[in-house]
């Protein structure tokens, strides 16, 4: 999974290029950090973990009517691309990363954290040895450009696209 000021920092970046889709912000983000504040991230994710993401099971499952499910498919349409697009390798150090990238990426994208996840947030100082802050910036300003409507609408009607339906085991 992206960690979650990648998620938010999308979340808000989306916000700002799509005002012409009015969303409830509050549900919005509660939608958006949902999938990884449960124990069982594989049941939210719609796959055996949280990084082999099947958007089309999800959609079987859910309507994209409200703010809620909006950001909650953001969250799983970030994860899905995440490890199928942008990550090339894997390894647990990902999550250092994330304690190095955090600091920069709230300031640069006003990300505020929601309260119930303020402790699992963490900073460190160091390099990156797997997401970099160009890769990072990236990948939040080419998400947050997708228009979740028609994302949406090429899943449900090509369920079986490789662009959406293929899982990078190796990862």
């Amino acid at each position: 999974m992206a960690g979650y000021v990648i998620h938010l920092a999308i979340a808000e970046e989306y916000l700002k290029k799509h005002k012409d889709v009015k969303e409830d912000y509050e549900e919005f983000i509660k939608g958006v950090i949902y999938p990884d504040s449960v124990t069982d991230k594989s049941l939210t994710h719609y796959g055996i973990k949280s990084s082999k993401v099947i958007l089309k099971d999800f959609l079987q499952d859910n309507e994209i009517n409200n703010s809620y499910m909006r950001g909650y498919f953001l969250h799983l349409i970030t994860d899905y691309l995440f490890y199928n697009k942008y990550l090339e390798k894997f390894s647990k150090d990902i999550y250092n990363d994330y304690d190095i990238l955090n600091k920069r990426l709230i300031e640069k994208y006003n990300v505020v954290l929601p309260v119930n996840i303020q402790n699992n947030v963490f900073y460190k100082e160091g390099e990156t040895k797997i997401l970099t802050m160009e890769l990072a910036i990236k990948i939040i300003d080419e998400i947050s450009d997708l228009n979740l409507n028609a994302v949406e609408k090429e899943i449900r009607e090509n369920s079986n696209d490789e662009k959406w339906a293929k899982i990078n085991w190796d990862i």
